[in-house]
């Protein structure tokens, strides 16, 4: 059989065919189409984890209405517990203003009745710190008085003076005036006999013992007197104004003797005192023994 001229051969068919249709178009089709299964796999994924995720969304939904639901129970619940507790109470709405008014009313007398309390605390602390103050002021004054009356008492004493007597005993202070003796009387030490004393034969009286002047040298300043005490006589020859004349009586301690200090030696007269101890004195002689002098002045401080 011929073959006509105007009929291509396969050979110059398939020639033909391929060179119409070029071979990078069937690639690229290719590609697009695995392309489109890709994302067709994809998105069938996504969507399976998106159905998943949405189930169990929904399964947790479920658990919280659940506990929501039971919540909403126990609320219930506690509401009418509340209510029950309430009318056991008694206490309505109203009540329970009233009784917060009440309370509020009270806080505000507690308020004011503690401002006042306040302020007369504060006036009877003002009130104290000025009787303190003035109390204050009249210790400082009696404080400077005590002060100058120690000052007075260490310049008396620094004027006051202890001296040996006659018998060699040290005796008390010793007054040099009437000053002198006046503090010493202050002091109250011992008791203290102020004497004027005349030249007489009789004794006359000085406090528990009774003394007879018996001359006086005003120029020297000497003076003897006889002293009567527990019923015996003793004589002090030419003693000195200012100088201690001791001697013992019945009952007085040995370190304590009695003392006359003649401060002034006048013509036929003596001045000065009589100086005994505290715990106690001599007995005076009998009434018949002599007759006190009216110029004898004995005195106790």
């Amino acid at each position: 059989m011929s073959i006509s001229p105007n009929i291509p051969s396969p050979q110059e068919s398939y020639n033909y065919e391929s060179t119409g249709t070029p071979r990078w178009i069937s690639v690229l089709f290719g590609v697009v189409i695995a392309a489109l299964a890709a994302l067709g796999i994809a998105g069938y994924s996504a969507q399976s984890r998106l159905s998943q995720d949405l189930a169990e969304q929904q399964k947790e939904n479920k658990v919280l209405t659940a506990e929501l639901d039971q919540a909403n129970s126990r609320i219930a619940d506690l509401k009418s517990k509340m209510e029950i507790t309430t009318q056991r109470v008694g206490l309505t709405q109203s009540e329970l203003a009233q009784a917060k008014s009440r309370a509020e009313s009270i806080r505000k007398e507690q308020q004011a009745s503690d401002q006042k309390l306040s302020a007369e605390l504060g006036q009877v602390q003002k009130e104290s710190e000025e009787k303190i103050g003035a109390v204050a002021t009249e210790v400082g004054g009696a404080k400077k008085d005590i002060e100058a009356t120690k000052t007075d008492l260490e310049a008396t004493k620094g004027k006051l003076e202890r001296s040996l007597g006659d018998m060699n005993v040290m005796s008390g202070l010793i007054a040099h005036s009437r000053d002198d003796l006046e503090d010493l009387k202050r002091r109250g030490d011992r008791n203290y006999y102020e004497f004027t004393i005349q030249k007489s034969k009789a004794p006359q009286r000085v406090g528990p013992v009774q003394v007879t002047l018996n001359k006086t040298d005003p120029k020297k300043a000497k003076y003897t007197v006889t002293v009567i005490a527990d019923d015996k006589t003793i004589e002090k020859k030419d003693k000195t104004s200012g100088e201690p004349v001791q001697f013992y009586v019945k009952g007085s301690s040995r370190m304590a003797p009695y003392e006359i200090v003649v401060l002034d030696v006048g013509k036929n007269q003596i001045t000065g005192y009589l100086a005994t101890p505290k715990e106690g004195g001599a007995a005076a002689p009998p009434a018949d023994a002599a007759t006190p002098s009216p110029t004898t002045t004995p005195t106790k401080p």
